[in-house]
């Protein structure tokens, strides 16, 4: 016991040194949070890069709650590639009266610093209709604010720029319905009209994805953030930031404007995929693997399913078969789980599912088949 206690004092008095310090700066550098970066796992597609985007954001420029390069921070440790700050354009700022939008000039150097892409934009903040268009790949965003919307809109594109339409569906601006007014029409049919939020803040339109769809419009889904993010949201539970896919040749604003032009969009937010087929489909087979089966026993086989990305997805199966499949499986995020299928071994079969939380159109969940031999 003696030799116990001598022992134990003696490690304290190791451990405690800084503390027994009697004068002097006693600096304690471990205290202090190391920033890092926390890379989301979504695989590319066949002849693109699938970046990582978030392009609805505020700063103290407008009515945001932060400095402009914390949100650079913030995308930098989230995970995104590129970012847009969108403060609202008119009667702005108001924390700042007197200056003029700077909030790109302030956060670029930290941008190029932290190697993210951020866009100049600005937000077209008109009651409703037509409601809050963002405007993004600008090069002067004052020359926005003047008094009739359309102007506005019409210098976005004599910019070169991409006019998106948010939150089409916010019951602030629309009580009652989702309405595609006449005004969104003749913005629509100048050609003024390049995107929709399918997707904002807590919210997603239905009626905003089918408009996608009828009228070619980019699928846009975009955090529209105030406030500090990690204070927003449930980051236990969804530690993946709403963001907009983009689909690039290359990691570049140039190839960022390209895609988004071209409509090669989708949106991830809080585990819900949605986008066109012809870019979503690819993305899940990249995500999910089906190995050869490495077990047959007692009339059944074994195989695993892997899936490598972030999302997690659930495949609820088509049809009725004697398969001994659950109706529903849950494939977690970077996983891998081992199915057991009643088949026989010189037998192939093809099984179906539908992706629950993966959507290429209103109500049309993406098809999914494993082919097992």
């Amino acid at each position: 016991m003696r030799t116990l206690l001598i022992i134990t004092l003696f490690v304290f008095s190791i451990t405690d040194n800084a503390f027994c310090q009697t004068s002097g700066t006693i600096v304690m550098d471990e205290v202090v949070r190391v920033p890092a970066r926390h890379e989301i796992a979504l695989p590319d597609i066949p002849g693109y890069k699938t970046l990582k985007c978030d392009f609805h954001i505020h700063t103290v420029f407008s009515d945001g709650v932060v400095w402009p390069t914390l949100r650079v921070d913030e995308a930098w440790e989230d995970g995104l590639d590129a970012i847009a700050i969108t403060d609202h354009i008119e009667g702005h700022p108001k924390k700042l009266p007197g200056q003029n939008h700077q909030s790109y000039e302030i956060a670029l150097p930290v941008a190029k610093a932290k190697n993210i892409i951020l866009i100049k934009g600005g937000e077209i903040s008109r009651g409703m209709p037509p409601g809050h268009l963002n405007a993004i790949f600008v090069t002067d965003v004052n020359a926005l604010n003047v008094p009739n919307y359309m102007d506005a809109i019409g210098e976005t594109v004599r910019q070169g720029g991409f006019v998106m339409w948010n939150h089409p569906g916010w019951r602030k601006q629309q009580p009652e319905i989702t309405r595609w007014m006449a005004e969104h029409e003749a913005i629509w049919q100048k050609g003024w009209m390049h995107g929709i939020e399918v997707f904002n803040e807590k919210e997603w339109y239905p009626e905003a994805l089918q408009w996608a769809q009828d009228k070619n419009l980019a699928i846009i889904g975009n955090s529209d953030i105030h406030d500090a993010y990690n204070k927003r949201y449930n980051r236990e539970q969804f530690p993946i930031r709403p963001m907009t896919l983009v689909f690039a040749k290359e990691c570049t604003e140039e190839s960022i404007k390209e895609a988004m032009f071209a409509r090669r969009t989708a949106t991830l937010f809080f585990n819900k995929l949605i986008g066109p087929k012809e870019l979503v489909e690819p993305l899940v087979n990249q995500s999910i693997q089906v190995s050869k089966p490495f077990l047959y026993q007692d009339g059944f086989i074994y195989f695993e399913v892997e899936n490598t990305s972030d999302i997690e997805f659930t495949l609820v199966k088509m049809g009725k078969d004697d398969s001994g499949l659950p109706e529903k499986t849950i494939l977690p995020c970077k996983s891998t789980i081992i199915a057991r299928v009643k088949q026989q071994a010189d037998q192939p079969r093809t099984y179906s599912f539908k992706l629950e939380n993966v959507l290429t159109g209103v109500e049309k969940p993406m098809e999914l088949t494993f082919n097992i031999k």
